[in-house]
């Protein structure tokens, strides 16, 4: 019986790996990859030369359930993504449904993904936290959105930079303009930037300065509190 490791990749800079990730990356039989190439150039930074095969968002329907089928037979396999964590917005869960069906052990390696930075860097309550990751670019985003106005945890959005002002808008309308908020981009890059303020104010920001890298967006949840003394003083 073989097995799957899980393995963090850095979401920005390239020392941000562990060093027994590059150690399974360089015993496994074969590395899976969300994209070849940019898996590519890590293993090239860090002189690991092993076989690569491409899994990914449109393959991993047909491909996962073949490759537990290999690992079940003895082979060792490592997942990776082209950054953080496999299967936190990213493949992954296919992958390990089809391991555990063929009784396949599954290890994951713990490491970096985005959000725990971006949440701790926010300065908003981080002992409880819901992950929404992205919202559906169309049908059931409004729903959602909307779902979440009564939330009291922290919650937590990944975002492209051509959508983020469209985003920070929306949950403005929707929660409040506000709201206390957290913008972080290009975290553990050269250019890392976090931006703290109310929901109107990141949206403000981003419609003068224009969006660049991946964004998490971190908004306070509702404070019930806060809310009734709110409806209180305007009664």
């Amino acid at each position: 019986m073989g097995c799957l490791y899980l393995v963090p990749t850095p979401v920005g800079n390239l020392e941000d790996i562990t060093m027994r990730a590059l150690r399974v990356l360089k015993e496994v039989d074969l590395i899976l990859a969300e994209d070849t190439r940019t898996t590519g150039i890590l293993l090239q930074h860090y002189e690991i030369r092993n076989s690569l095969c491409a899994h990914h968002k449109f393959n991993e329907h047909q491909t996962a359930e073949a490759f537990a089928k290999r690992m079940a037979a003895g082979e060792e396999m490592a997942l990776v993504t082209d950054a953080g964590t496999p299967g936190i917005s990213d493949p992954g869960f296919m992958l390990v449904r089809a391991c555990a069906a063929e009784g396949v052990t599954v290890i994951c390696l713990p490491g970096a993904t985005a959000f725990v930075p971006a949440l701790v860097d926010s300065g908003l309550p981080c002992e409880r936290f819901t992950f929404e990751g992205f919202l559906p670019q169309k049908k059931g985003r409004q729903t959602r959105i909307h779902q979440l106005c009564e939330e009291p945890r922290t919650m937590i959005f990944y975002e492209s930079p051509y959508r983020v002002v469209k985003t920070l808008d929306e949950l403005a309308e929707a929660f409040g303009g506000d709201r206390r908020a957290s913008v972080s981009r290009e975290i553990s890059k050269l250019h890392e930037e976090t931006l703290r303020g109310t929901l109107e104010e990141l949206a403000a920001h981003f419609k003068t300065t224009a969006p660049r890298g991946e964004f998490v967006i971190i908004v306070e949840g509702l404070n019930r509190k806060k809310s009734k003394e709110v409806e209180a003083s305007t009664h």
